[in-house]
């Protein structure tokens, strides 16, 4: 499973990163992220996994599109940076 390999990768650039594999659909697994507060929601379906992408929503709701997961990588690694 790809998403599984990215978050491999995550923890290694020490993020914390969870993956959803619940049987629910898509709305009710970002509203369950929404309502933990998880600042950034990544969607990894197949179209995304085969370009190696994710598709970021953040906490506010907004939708940002499909992006390479390293362009992703250094945007969460400059919030925190930003953040400390």
């Amino acid at each position: 499973m790809p998403s599984k390999s990215i978050k491999i990768c995550w923890m290694l650039t020490c993020l914390l990163a969870g993956v959803d594999i619940r049987n629910d659909r898509m709305q009710a697994k970002i509203r369950d992220a929404h309502n933990r507060k998880v600042p950034y929601m990544l969607v990894i379906g197949d179209k995304e996994a085969a370009f190696g992408q994710v598709s970021l929503r953040a906490r506010s709701g907004e939708d940002l599109g499909a992006m390479p997961s390293e362009k992703f990588l250094a945007r969460a690694s400059k919030d925190i940076e930003e953040l400390s």
